[in-house]
């Protein structure tokens, strides 16, 4: 007997907090881990697949078939780009400030809409046009204060995150075809980068266990809660619940660290914020509007 679709919603919902919230806690776990970027990468990365493996082998036995893991050459091209996103994301979080980190890559559906404009001729709307014009003016806030604060570097790997995560959901969208497994795959490839970095000097890690929390169990919730959530919610809806990482990351950060970010940073991610949250409640009243429309 289906679920009545209010129900569905309510699990869309708990699905994409929880996602959204695991989310959160990436960034300070990789901070209290204490350790060289390289042994972070290699590390975060080995449980994340070792994860995804063992979850692929209990499917594969409960149902009596293997999973389809590379669902063609697009999940190929798919992902050698989250591989690097991943390369990225941590070069940003160790080169500059976590807020400036975290605001900057929720530019990444904006880049996706321009993407899909681009590669698969979907044009965005006149509203998604004009937000990420607000954010634009808001990222260029926030980098420019990375130029004053000498952290241009750490900036610029977060907005090239954005932009190549914003690449493989494009792929995956154009392919039409089921990822689950990629994301998580795709940490091979960082773990031989990193395992090949820091192995020759050896592992330098003070805390691995918050590593091994992080890549064993919260990445793999936050993503698998993040992908199955658009099966219940619309998509402006879920992009919402990305917004978690974007505000709770850096409180975390300020809680356990006291890492104050500058003020001109908050100024832009407030913008930044505010045009995501107002862009997704646009979407979210004019699909309703749509549906009151069609009955």
């Amino acid at each position: 007997m289906p679920l009545p679709a209010l129900s569905d919603h309510r699990k869309g919902l708990l699905l994409t907090a929880i996602g959204g919230l695991a989310l959160s806690m990436d960034i300070p776990l990789v901070r209290l881990a204490h350790g060289d970027m390289w042994s972070i990468l290699g590390m975060r990365s080995l449980t994340t697949v070792a994860v995804a493996v063992l979850v692929i082998c209990l499917t594969s036995y409960v149902k009596g078939t293997w999973p389809v893991l590379v669902p063609g050459r697009h999940s190929l091209a798919a992902g050698l780009l989250y591989g690097c996103s991943t390369l990225t994301f941590l070069l940003a979080v160790f080169n500059t400030a976590t807020a400036n980190v975290v605001f900057i890559v929720a530019f990444n559906p904006m880049f996706g809409a321009l993407l899909s404009w681009v590669f698969l001729k979907e044009r965005p709307s006149v509203s998604t046009l004009v937000t990420m014009a607000v954010m634009v003016f808001g990222v260029g806030l926030i980098v420019h204060d990375g130029l004053a604060g000498g952290h241009v570097f750490g900036d610029a790997m977060a907005l090239l995150s954005a932009f190549i995560l914003a690449s493989a959901i494009t792929v995956g969208r154009a392919s039409r075809r089921d990822m689950g497994f990629v994301p998580l795959l795709a940490a091979a490839l960082p773990a031989i980068l990193g395992f090949a970095k820091a192995l020759p000097s050896g592992l330098a890690i003070e805390h691995p266990a918050w590593i091994i929390l992080n890549g064993a169990l919260l990445m793999p919730v936050a993503f698998w809660c993040l992908a199955t959530g658009p099966r219940y919610l619309s998509a402006p809806e879920v992009g919402m619940f990305y917004l978690l990482e974007t505000i709770l990351a850096p409180i975390w950060i300020w809680l356990v660290f006291a890492e104050t970010p500058p003020t001109m940073t908050l100024i832009g991610g407030a913008i930044l914020v505010f045009a995501i949250m107002a862009h997704s409640l646009w979407m979210v009243r004019r699909r309703l509007a749509r549906q009151s429309l069609a009955h």
